[in-house]
């Protein structure tokens, strides 16, 4: 995290996690302890493909070097959003435990031992607890996730705990595109559904998180075929 201009790069997805693997060695090696890069972006651009590559790749170079965290884990459990009558909202900001997020990254950032962390599986539509270890050695957090660099609250307070933001875009009728076959392909709900809850939720937060990619430190669009 830095006041410095924003670098903004227009590169292929192959190219993007080669430019990322170097930056996430350099922050490494100018930082101490523990360095986290938050990868954020609007819903279907491709964030958590690249990050879980990040992570393979360095961890290729070194193992344990890199975990991945994902923001999805935070989403509220399905139960909690019938009592509260936002089952139809999932996805959007405020169907997510924003503070729990920020407050298990600032464990993160100083933890001296392992630490669990939830996940979501869009297989039966909900959080998973316990879904993966972050280990007392990892010394690179690729933080990944819709909202962290919204400025509201809580939001606000996942910022400060980024050593570097990288915003990730595609158009947005490619994100039309790619989350209607996501969500066809898990085919837990008719097309109709589907195409509703594409509009009214994840292109409203697609304009949403777009308008928070003048904080990031680094923006990249993806040039990409489909």
């Amino acid at each position: 995290m830095n006041d410095s201009p924003q670098q903004t790069l227009a590169l292929t997805p192959e190219d993007a996690l080669a430019f990322l693997v170097e930056h996430a060695w350099a922050l490494a090696a100018r930082l101490p302890g523990r360095v986290a890069i938050g990868l954020t972006g609007g819903p279907g651009v491709g964030k958590s493909t690249l990050a879980v590559q990040l992570v393979e790749a360095l961890n290729a170079q070194t193992p344990g070097l890199a975990a991945y965290v994902p923001m999805d884990g935070f989403h509220m459990l399905h139960a909690k959003l019938e009592a509260l009558g936002t089952v139809k909202d999932k996805g959007a900001p405020h169907t997510f435990e924003g503070a729990a997020f920020a407050e298990f990254l600032e464990q993160l950032k100083s933890a001296g031992e392992d630490v669990s962390g939830p996940g979501y599986s869009r297989k039966i539509e909900d959080v998973v607890q316990n879904a993966f270890i972050i280990a007392a050695e990892t010394r690179i957090l690729v933080v990944e996730g819709n909202y962290l660099l919204l400025a509201n609250s809580p939001w606000w307070r996942i910022k400060p705990l980024l050593d570097s933001s990288v915003f990730i875009a595609v158009p947005r009728e490619t994100v039309r595109a790619r989350l209607m076959k996501r969500h066809a392909e898990e085919g837990l709900f008719s097309e109709e559904r589907n195409r509703e809850h594409v509009e009214r939720i994840d292109l409203s937060n697609y304009d949403l998180v777009t308008r928070s990619r003048p904080r990031a430190d680094i923006a990249i669009d993806l040039v990409t075929q489909s």
